[in-house]
């Protein structure tokens, strides 16, 4: 039959994977970094994933297609919250305290920071001063991070890329000192960011943001969650975006 469905620019699209997260019904996958269509009969057409796509990628056609099967997406959404739950029960078995994620490694915390390594000699005493954490809160991972938590209140944000603690070898010292520190990558996470960053600004007394990115496209995906989060957010919230370089250098400010 001739229908509308969603048509994915593989030239186009970055690997951000917020349409893959945008999508009710599960019809778009992350395949070799690059969203698609996985089947045709799971897409109703609708394109609830067009505003979360950053590049442009998706559209509408009209074309030949294998009509929507309502039935089949419902089975295999329930396939997922199966494997989900089953993961879930694991700990619980595990003697686990279970969270909202099913992980007791998310459970919130405020760290101390840890205190300079004491005066030696040699190298690896000059290493220990210079490896020193500034991080104050625990999770850190966007998915992971209660929306509420005491160190929030007050607390300059850092939204950062996974990938840029391991380009920029001062990470810390220029980037988490000071910040309660959230991080992710939108395009091995299948989330859209926005909605859990809305939220945090929303509810949290979130003084300033500081988004920190790769130059990669995919990276464009969380710049454009955290912008989009801080227009929903309703507040007027000082922000600013760093790009590092895969060679592990600033580029901009």
């Amino acid at each position: 039959m001739i229908r509308k469905i969603v048509q994915i620019d593989e030239a186009k699209c970055n690997g951000c994977g917020l349409c893959a997260a945008a999508c009710h019904e599960s019809a778009i996958q992350m395949v070799g970094g690059k969203a698609r269509l996985i089947k045709d009969d799971y897409c109703d057409g609708l394109g609830d994933c067009l505003p979360a796509c950053p590049a442009d990628a998706i559209t509408i056609v009209e074309r030949e297609a294998a009509a929507y099967d309502d039935a089949a997406v419902k089975a295999r959404q329930a396939k997922v919250s199966e494997e989900e739950a089953f993961w879930d029960e694991e700990g619980l078995r595990a003697g686990r305290e279970p969270l909202a994620c099913g992980c007791p490694g998310s459970a919130a915390r405020t760290l101390a920071g840890a205190a300079a390594a004491p005066a030696g000699s040699g190298d690896l005493a000059a290493m220990e001063q210079v490896s020193v954490s500034e991080l104050r809160q625990w999770p850190v991972q966007i998915q992971l991070v209660p929306v509420r938590a005491p160190y929030f209140q007050g607390a300059k944000l850092l939204i950062a890329a996974d990938c840029t603690a391991y380009a920029y070898a001062a990470f810390h010292r220029d980037f988490v000192r000071g910040h309660v520190v959230l991080v992710g990558c939108p395009k091995l996470d299948p989330v859209d960011y926005r909605e859990k960053l809305t939220e945090i600004l929303q509810q949290n007394d979130i003084r300033s943001v500081r988004i920190v990115r790769m130059e990669v496209p995919c990276c464009g995906g969380l710049e454009a969650a955290a912008k989009a989060a801080l227009q929903a957010s309703g507040k007027f919230i000082p922000w600013q975006v760093t790009t590092i370089s895969c060679e592990g250098k600033i580029l901009d400010f």
